[in-house]
């Protein structure tokens, strides 16, 4: 079994990922995290190919939990079989934009000695909006649109009705689940019930707090345009 988790920035999706790595060894899975260059959602091609290739053929690293900031892939176009079960969680898009702006000045508790590409900054959001600029631009809305649309160049055209309407399509059809930040509790305990091979004691975990203990094995694979750290 293989789970992608193609995640939202600013989505909580970190707190969700958090309860993963917890849950890895004791419910004897990988926690598998693609980090591509410069956190660029879209791969090439040629990374597009060396994915699935990976993700389909490595078995010593199966069943196994992906994640990163990355755009839907539709493995079936490259003649895969058993595809991996796609799911997310997606945010009001306002509250998302808000939460992004700050965490670019301020960054989280997660990793709170990293500098932040806007630190220093101290523009309220308000003030961003009032002054027009950049980093509040409505556009900046459709962001979570092209993560479920996928790697096509109009998947990420802010306020293309053709890439609204595939994100929609690979939602519903391609997506086991796809939850909100507002109730993300919920979306943990439906994952919880439908795939206890991972997610057995998700729910009590994000009830206590989770404490992102990592499984006892690593290895990284490093390829020339993308990253991918395996835990």
């Amino acid at each position: 079994m293989i789970i992608i988790y193609n995640r939202v920035p600013k989505t909580a999706s970190t707190s969700f990922t958090n309860i993963a790595y917890d849950l890895c060894s004791k419910n004897r899975f990988h926690v598998l995290h693609i980090n591509t260059t410069k956190n660029n959602p879209v791969m090439s091609l040629q990374d597009q190919v060396r994915f699935v290739r990976n993700v389909t053929t490595w078995r010593e690293m199966k069943p196994g939990f992906y994640h990163g900031h990355v755009a839907y892939l539709d493995f079936s176009k490259y003649g895969v079989k058993g595809k991996p079960m796609y799911i997310n969680v997606v945010r009001d898009p306002i509250e998302r934009l808000v939460s992004y702006y700050y965490f670019l000045r301020f960054g989280d508790d997660y990793r709170p000695g990293l500098r932040r590409r806007k630190q220093g900054d101290k523009k309220t959001f308000d003030e961003c909006v009032s002054s027009g600029g950049s980093d509040c631009a409505p556009e900046k809305l459709w962001l979570q649109i092209p993560f479920f649309c996928g790697h096509h160049s109009e998947c990420w055209n802010a306020g293309s009705k053709w890439a609204l309407e595939q994100a929609k399509y690979n939602l519903v059809n391609e997506y086991l689940l796809v939850g909100l930040t507002e109730e993300l509790e919920d979306f943990i305990m439906i994952l919880e019930a439908a795939l206890p091979r991972f997610f057995k004691g998700a729910a009590d975990l994000y009830r206590t707090g989770s404490s992102r203990s990592i499984c006892k094995s690593g290895v990284s694979l490093r390829l020339p345009f993308m990253r991918m750290s395996y835990i």
